[in-house]
């Protein structure tokens, strides 16, 4: 059974009784399918003083967050860059993979809500620190997808979100999705996605399963395109908008994406008509 925990361990905008900034690990579990109640889902919170921060301290708590689980996690992914050889090093001494990943939905979620009923409840907060608490990867230079996996032809198409209620009867290879009440999305909101049709759809869904998707984005300028954003900083071009109607499409695609707290979708076919996904995932972008 795969079981993903999210991590971040990372300065607090609280400051204790010597003026020193307060850190916090936060672990969750990933949600790996749209039915999973986030009620049953694994978080633990610790603070730990400023003189304390070290990988020692953050593999015992992940030790303590084990035995509370009664579960050992699969992989943990980390969105931070700064603490990439701390918590890679306190994860590899468990033996358990730490992944750079912008998928950390459940995280996102979480530290919001904590910004804005935890944290400012404590002794020492301060708001105009506050604004520090994302420090997101910036993406590098769009690389082209892989000459033997790219696809023929693409479509941009929208599902209701009450539609997403049956997808664990669809028959899909590769994909992860997440309950979209965890977003409190109306049912008759308009879910964009992005269709990649391949005669090697099997293999292009799984490659993209190793990548960490993170989300589909459209960018404009000299030369338009569909990005396609992976791990924690890698970006692939999807498709090159060469005419007035792909480019409307793009555009329309992102308008979707901001009315629906940037949810998309992105899946692999082999053809229009086939009634299976070689791949689907359900994704956010992360601001």
């Amino acid at each position: 059974m795969t079981i993903i925990w999210e991590l971040d361990f990372y300065s607090r905008p609280i400051l204790d009784d010597n003026q020193k900034k307060l850190w916090e690990v936060l672990i969750c579990e990933s949600p790996l399918n749209i039915h999973q109640s986030t009620d049953d889902l694994f978080q633990y919170a610790q603070f730990c003083s400023n003189q304390e921060v070290n990988s020692l301290w953050l593999r015992q708590s992940l030790e303590e967050a084990i035995a509370k689980a009664g579960q050992t996690p699969t992989k943990i992914r980390f969105f931070r860059r700064q603490m990439n050889n701390m918590i890679t090093k306190a994860c590899q001494e468990l033996g358990i993979p730490a992944i750079a990943s912008r998928r950390t939905y459940t995280l996102d979620h979480w530290l919001n809500q904590r910004l804005k009923d935890v944290y400012p409840q404590q002794p020492g907060y301060q708001s105009s620190a506050a604004a520090s608490a994302f420090v997101r990867y910036q993406p590098q230079v769009p690389q082209p997808l892989p000459d033997a996996i790219q696809g023929q032809k693409w479509a941009l198409v929208s599902l209701e979100a009450e539609a997403f209620a049956d997808m664990e009867e669809w028959d899909i290879d590769f994909g992860e999705a997440f309950p979209l009440s965890m977003m409190d999305l109306a049912p008759d909101t308009r879910i964009p996605g992005m269709i990649i049709f391949s005669d090697r759809a099997k293999a292009l869904a799984a490659w993209m399963s190793g990548l960490e998707l993170a989300f589909v984005k459209f960018q404009g300028g000299v030369t338009p395109r569909l990005l396609l954003e992976t791990g924690a900083s890698d970006s692939w071009i999807l498709a090159n908008l060469t005419d007035a109607q792909t480019l409307a499409e793009a555009q329309g695609f992102e308008s979707a994406k901001e009315n629906a707290q940037s949810i998309h979708f992105l899946a692999v076919q082999s053809t229009p008509t086939s009634e299976t996904f070689a791949g689907f995932w359900l994704l956010q972008e992360l601001t």
